[in-house]
């Protein structure tokens, strides 16, 4: 009866091989079948094979390690196929365009912080002095727009230009408390607020501690 079994399971193994030679497409009744055969196949060749006593472990092992193989088969056409499709889908990326965007953007950005800077030196502040109080504003935008849904209508055309600047950075940090705030001030703003602006707290702190050292001994 086992041999029996055995004979088909191979048989079908070999039907099978002729399914999944790439570049295969795959309809999606076809690929169920073909995995739920392999499945029961699998769980045949691996119960034969904990059974078998002597030299009869081999002979399983190998029909359960072709099956196997069979499976990996059709898992990476599977992930071809849905590549190619995500492929014809994506929107082609307008590099040019989208730099000229970025530089566009991202210069009137630091053009308008320079105009806030010049009009509070013009009023009496010191240079050091107006660009503190020029941050301050820059944040205070960045972070305005964010919580009235301007800045990401920004940043979807002007991409790095909106993010590179501070603007950028308040923005990081209330798109995170804007996103958990469902969850509560605590475990869901209080925890998620640096998700974004986190990494660039730690590694901006490391690079400048690196710089200033190499400032004070060279």
């Amino acid at each position: 009866m086992r041999e029996k079994e055995e004979q088909e399971a191979r048989e079908r193994l070999s039907k099978r091989q002729g399914n999944i030679q790439p570049p295969t497409v795959f309809d999606e009744n076809l690929k169920t079948r073909l995995e739920k055969e392999m499945l029961q196949d699998h769980q045949k060749a691996v119960m034969w094979e904990a059974e078998a006593v002597n030299g009869g472990k081999e002979k399983y092992k190998s029909l359960r390690q072709e099956i196997e193989k069979q499976q990996q088969q059709l898992q990476q056409i599977v992930i071809n196929n849905y590549k190619k499709d995500t492929q014809k889908l994506a929107q082609k990326q307008t590099v040019v365009k989208n730099t000229i965007w970025a530089f566009f953007v991202g210069g009137l950005i630091c053009t308008f912080g320079q105009a806030v800077a010049l009009l509070f030196m013009n009023g009496g502040l010191l240079e050091k002095e107006a660009g503190s109080a020029t941050t301050v504003i820059l944040i205070f935008l960045g972070a305005l727009l964010t919580g009235l849904g301007y800045y990401d209508e920004i940043g979807k055309v002007a991409g790095a230009g909106s993010i590179v600047p501070i603007t950028g950075f308040a923005n990081s940090i209330v798109s995170s408390a804007l996103e958990f705030k469902t969850e509560g001030f605590i475990y869901g703003v209080g925890a998620r607020l640096f998700t974004v602006a986190g990494p660039v707290i730690v590694y901006g702190l490391a690079v400048s501690l690196v710089i200033g050292l190499i400032y004070y001994f060279i």
